[in-house]
């Protein structure tokens, strides 16, 4: 009975031990460590707490109460020290965070599991198209020349295409950042479609139930099963209300979502590899690149953005001069987050709108060409809501050389700085001021810490006279020239204002269909003219003055006071500067880090030494009968250096990993 009375009491009394000596490491230490690193130096510190014992006293039936103790304190003090040296080396080979630990195990093993095998799937796909070779931290050879660069850049169209939606998808942004990837690899990327085949109309029937929360013949009164279009994400139906409207139904395709989010989280894990082992993966951020990426396919899933979009769109267009320009307008009590329904636009895309063209004229093309990008100016530079992606495919041409635009699903924003700065760019563009154009383009990049500013005015004034001379050959090598340049001088561009870049980019492959003859970079500069003309109007003077004066009012009202006490102070000598010295948290942090760092040094160095000292210091007082003082405080000294040692190496490794 006695014997398992002592069993069940032992585990408790073993558990409440471990828990108390994680706690004393983890205080000692004074750092944060894991439950499991702490529980497991716990766990060391009590097997070698009994052998340290052992040997510091053989026989403890021989030795006095006092001896035994402070040998028992002294053998715990070894063994937490040995368990902290362990916990410090294992911080610094296997650093905290960087393994999962058993409850993240626990909740994310199948997830793991079913990725496993996507990871596998995706690695051959590399290796098959020849892509093996650029996941290895040394730069692969052979990539120099152009024709090589072109076959490299097949193999990574037919990689991503086999890859699935969320690749295809990547490859297509891709495909619009010149500033980013090669022109080689910009042109084949731009060859992928984002088809799929149709989903078989029950399945559809399915989602339309479960989205709109009864049969679809009670919703609409009639909807045609073959679809209009389908792609990887979704596929629209045509349908016809019940008050005889004709409206798209755009579904998602089942279990799209889930695949998405697998692959995100592939590429994502792909990216922070790549950024860390390779020297193009850091110069590129493609954390960054790729964290953007998943919230922009991510924002595209949620239908209730595109609708939110459109109705945005809608008001801008209302808000402009009218040109001919729209959007279908969504049903948003029958639109969800899978489903979203709205107008059905009648016309063709503009991909396969030849005869239609044909039939406008030469002066009609013209004109309407003129109005697309008169739109899209004033969404940029007006309203700071813009079409990201304005291709032939998302571009309707009506029978009257109207334009509907589909596909809102992601749109960019700009604010109020940044759409100055874009007009001050085109201004400035329009009248060849490289001078100007640089400051308006320093303004829409990030800024980096050191940069020639002359070689920048320079460069971007050579570039303004190739493009705008008279007879100069336009298109889309100005938008290169222009992303070179910037890449050349190291300037990071926001995610914004590359969405603007990629939106003329495209937008002029969609010009150039509609009149082949139009001109981009000349319209644009005639439109900056036009809108710096429109801003000299009196009109517009008297209003923006009246704007400033009244931003102005508030401070103009205090100022004669603060002048009038600053001119007392001066009349008898009160005048003074009050600077204050690490007013930010971020420098008191540093500096007090700094003093706590090397305090903890100087203490432990001192303690190490006035250990050796006592430990090498004859006689003393006795504190037992086979103890005296000096040892004793020789060895506590030691435990004390050790101790600060420790905590100045486990913060040091821990900044450096920072």
């Amino acid at each position: 009975m006695d014997g398992i009375l002592e069993g069940v009491l032992l585990v408790p009394t073993v558990v409440l031990t471990v828990l108390l000596f994680g706690a004393v490491i983890r205080r000692l230490l004074g750092v944060r460590l894991g439950p499991v690193r702490a529980v497991l130096a716990a766990a060391l510190a009590l097997l070698v707490a009994g052998p340290v014992l052992q040997a510091f006293l053989p026989d403890p039936e021989q030795a006095d109460p006092g001896t035994a103790l402070l040998f028992a304190a002294l053998a715990l003090c070894c063994a937490s020290l040995a368990a902290m040296a362990v916990v410090v080396i294992a911080d610094v080979v296997v650093p905290e965070g960087s393994l999962p630990g058993p409850v993240e195990l626990w909740r994310g093993w199948r997830s793991r599991a079913a990725r496993a095998h996507r990871y596998a799937q995706i690695l051959q796909i590399a290796v098959r198209h020849g892509l093996g070779r650029f996941l290895r931290g040394r730069r692969p050879a052979g990539v120099e020349s152009a024709a090589a660069r072109r076959e490299l850049a097949r193999s990574l169209r037919r990689a991503l295409d086999e890859g699935g939606v969320t690749f295809v998808k990547l490859g297509q942004q891709l495909s619009t950042r010149r500033d980013l990837v090669p022109a080689e690899f910009a042109d084949e990327l731009a060859a992928l479609q984002d088809e799929a085949a149709p989903v078989p109309w029950e399945e559809v029937r399915a989602v339309l139930l479960a989205e709109l929360g009864r049969p679809v013949e009670e919703v609409f009164a009639a909807v045609d099963p073959e679809p209009l279009a389908a792609a990887s994400v979704a596929q629209v139906h045509a349908a016809r209300s019940f008050d005889g409207a004709d409206v798209v139904l755009k579904v998602q395709r089942p279990g799209v979502c889930a695949v998405v989010e697998r692959d995100l989280d592939i590429l994502l894990t792909l990216a922070r590899t790549l950024e860390a082992r390779t020297p193009w993966g850091r110069s590129l951020g493609l954390v960054g690149l790729a964290t953007g990426f998943a919230d922009a396919l991510r924002e595209e899933l949620d239908f209730t953005t595109e609708r939110d979009n459109l109705t945005a769109m809608a008001a801008a267009l209302r808000a402009s001069p009218s040109r001919g320009v729209r959007v279908p307008t969504p049903h948003a009590a029958l639109s969800t987050g899978r489903v979203l329904v709205m107008e059905r636009l009648e016309g063709t895309p503009l991909g396969s709108a030849g005869p239609a063209l044909a039939e406008l004229g030469p002066g009609r093309r013209s004109a309407v060409a003129g109005a697309l990008l008169a739109t899209v100016l004033d969404q940029v530079l007006d309203h700071g809501l813009f079409h990201v992606d304005l291709h032939p495919g998302n571009v309707l041409l009506q029978a009257d050389g109207a334009l509907g635009l589909l596909d809102l699903g992601s749109v960019g924003r700009l604010d109020s700085t940044t759409r100055t700065a874009f007009g001050r760019l085109m201004a400035a563009l329009g009248s060849t001021d490289s001078l100007t154009a640089g400051d308006a383009l320093l303004e829409l990049l990030d800024r980096p810490p050191e940069i020639d500013e002359r070689e920048l005015e320079r460069a971007l004034g050579v570039l303004i006279v190739r493009f705008t001379a008279p007879g100069a050959s336009v298109g889309a090598a100005a938008f290169g020239a222009l992303f070179r340049l910037v890449t050349a001088h190291r300037l990071p561009i926001p995610a914004q204002v590359a969405a603007v870049f990629r939106t003329f980019a495209t937008l002029e492959g969609t010009l150039a269909l509609i009149d082949p003859g139009f001109d981009l970079v000349a319209e644009a500069r005639a439109a900056g003219r036009g809108r710096v003309a429109q801003s000299l109007t009196p009109q517009r003077l008297r209003r923006s003055a009246e704007e400033e004066l009244a931003a102005l009012l508030p401070l103009l009202r205090r100022l004669p006071r603060r002048v009038d006490r600053i001119a007392d102070a001066v009349e008898h000598g009160r005048l003074g500067v009050n600077v204050r010295l690490f007013a930010d948290a971020r420098d008191r942090r540093l500096v007090t880090g700094l003093v706590h760092l090397t305090l903890s040094a100087l203490l432990g160095a001192a303690a190490g030494l006035m250990a050796v000292l006592f430990l090498d210091m004859p006689g003393g007082p006795q504190v037992t009968d086979s103890v005296r003082l000096f040892p004793v405080f020789g060895y506590g000294l030691l435990v004390v250096a050790v101790v600060l040692v420790l905590r100045v190496l486990v913060v040091v490794f821990r900044q450096d990993r920072s």
